[in-house]
């Protein structure tokens, strides 16, 4: 797993945090969130807290100490120790299992350093309205951001289709997205971000408008495969997946035969200065 490390401040708190590039999610040290939310300046006070916390969370049956888990970050002591981390949702959960008058800023800031998806889940057109304003302020025409709009929709009916169908968690969601993608596109996700020059940001926000549309082809076939076939579980999504991905492989191929272009480029909407510096980089 490939991950990059990278230090957030809340007020005058540092959060240590890693991105996890399969995942495509942020995961933060609890300690230092719970730092913060008792505005406790010693590490060792604020550790004592979340060891007390976690052994009531586990007493009360709580998921959330079960949803951590520990990666090696960067201590005071300057060497790398095993830390226990979680990712926003989780977050959320142990935030509101502390007393603080911090809570409502601390879910605010995490906001702002990433996870919109968090206030947006009890109002999800909040989300999609500023998904759209942040396409446009980046130059996406009208035709990407209709295009963009109907993959999301897209995918948002096969994942609840897998949620409902006994597929759980981020991790067995990613791999069968990549299972999908990798089928169609014959990459990776990490390839294909990696042949556009990505790291944190989303593939499907650099995709080209063929990109997204053979995307949304694999995922739109997998689903009604795995409908058709009442698909449950791993092992069956992913069968689905892989028919559903090789109906999008064959469209591509066929187009890529009469145009004589390769559907899958290294193209994005870096900014100018951020695509220099990939290709100084890579010389």
């Amino acid at each position: 797993m490939n991950k990059e490390q990278a230090l957030a401040v809340f007020e005058n708190y540092n959060i240590r945090r890693m991105y996890d590039e399969e995942k495509e999610i942020w995961f933060f040290s609890v300690v230092d969130i719970i730092a913060a939310l008792t505005q406790q300046q010693d590490f060792q006070t604020a550790r004592k807290y979340w060891n007390k916390l976690k052994e009531r969370l586990k007493k009360e049956g709580s998921q959330s100490v079960t949803n951590c888990h520990q990666l090696k970050m960067v201590a005071e002591d300057g060497k790398r120790r095993l830390t226990d981390v979680a990712d926003p949702e989780t977050l959320l959960r142990i935030i509101q299992s502390v007393p603080s008058p911090k809570a409502e800023p601390i879910k605010l800031w995490l906001a702002k350093v990433g996870y919109e998806r968090i206030q947006d889940m009890s109002d999800p057109a909040r989300s999609l309205d500023r998904a759209r304003e942040y396409w446009q302020q980046h130059g996406r025409s009208e035709k990407w951001i209709q295009q963009r709009m109907m993959g999301q929709e897209t995918r948002n009916k096969l994942t609840d289709y897998w949620r409902d169908h006994e597929i759980s968690g981020e991790q067995e969601y990613a791999i069968l997205t990549n299972l999908i993608h990798r089928e169609w596109s014959g990459v990776s996700v990490k390839q294909h971000k990696d042949l556009k020059g990505l790291k944190t940001q989303n593939l499907r926000d650099h995709m080209s408008e063929a990109e997204l549309i053979f995307t949304a082809l694999a995922e739109l076939s997998s689903r009604q495969i795995a409908e058709s076939t009442e698909a449950t579980g791993m092992k069956e999504n992913a069968d689905a997946g892989r028919k559903g991905g090789r109906i999008a492989k064959q469209a591509r191929q066929e187009l890529e035969d009469k145009t004589g272009r390769s559907v899958v480029t290294g193209e994005n909407f870096l900014p100018p200065a951020a695509a220099h510096k990939r290709l100084g980089e890579d010389e």
